[in-house]
């Protein structure tokens, strides 16, 4: 068995509506609480950055299920949507909705647009993000075939 390990540096210098800063080797970037939760929205967030290692981990599910395919593809991209809900003063990461649109050349056939579709979907459950968060955030996909 293979483990990978991860490494992150934080700094904080400060209380809730203070600015710090991460280092994880090729993730270096500002943090802070979003504006829309009332903090100073300078560099990302831990919302931003659930939503974005989600995201990633999918397409790049995704793009390599399709090589293996040996699909076609043309041009592929990814538009993703968290939504934290706040009730009663206690934030919770709600839901992810991710919405691919992927495209085929010109060769593919019907059976590869076939193989794509389970791919989209297969892709959701099969990223190591998804089913770590699985059962604590709801997944959704909204996809487009050209």
């Amino acid at each position: 068995m293979a483990e990978h390990h991860f490494h992150l540096k934080a700094d904080w210098p400060g209380g809730r509506n203070s600015e710090g800063y991460i280092d994880a080797g090729n993730l270096k970037t500002k943090i802070s609480i979003p504006t829309e939760m009332d903090g100073p929205g300078v560099g990302t967030n831990p919302d931003e950055m659930l939503l974005g290692a989600a995201a990633t981990c999918y397409i790049i599910t995704l793009a390599a299920m399709m090589e293996r395919a040996n699909l076609p593809l043309k041009e592929m991209a990814l538009e993703s949507e968290g939504i934290v809900d706040v009730t009663n003063g206690v934030f919770t990461y709600k839901k992810i909705i991710h919405r691919p649109t992927v495209s085929l050349t010109s060769q593919a056939s019907e059976k590869d647009y076939e193989v794509l579709e389970k791919l989209i979907q297969k892709a959701e459950k099969s990223c190591m993000i998804s089913r770590a968060i699985q059962g604590n955030v709801d997944l959704e996909l909204q996809y487009h075939i050209l």
